[in-house]
């Protein structure tokens, strides 16, 4: 707010709740919960906010199946998700010359498995959306 000012900061609030709560219900619709998710703005040169960036998908957003996610709060575990978790989970374990990898660039080289396991993750999200 200090540094956009209440009008603008009013604005970017209200778009972002408008726009998760008709996405969260089409996804409810399809058997999907948007747990959270990123809207990035700008300003065009005439003043205009502008929605930028990707939007609503599985890396800036996180999607869990309406099936099951009862049972895993209850088990307190995290539902089975569709966004880029898996990779995150495994550049935690990832190692650089025998050493964790100490999250500066480069980062290591995924393997195979990971980015198709990735890919899979997110069509099943886009089939579970679209289809």
């Amino acid at each position: 707010v200090e540094m956009i000012g209440i009008e603008l900061a009013t604005q970017i609030r209200d778009t972002s709740i408008a726009l998760y709560e008709a996405a969260a219900a089409i996804a409810l619709e399809k058997g999907m919960i948007i747990a959270d998710t990123k809207f990035e703005f700008g300003l065009a040169p005439d003043g205009t906010l502008v929605l930028m960036d990707e939007v609503l998908t599985p890396d800036s957003s996180r999607y869990w199946p309406v099936e099951g996610y009862e049972a895993a709060l209850a088990a307190g575990e995290n539902p089975p998700s569709y966004d880029k978790q898996f990779v995150r989970d495994w550049l935690e374990q990832a190692q650089v010359n025998g050493a964790p990898w100490n999250k500066s660039a480069p980062a290591p080289r995924l393997p195979r498995e990971v980015v198709e396991k990735t890919a899979a993750k997110y069509r099943e999200a886009l089939d579970r959306l679209l289809g």
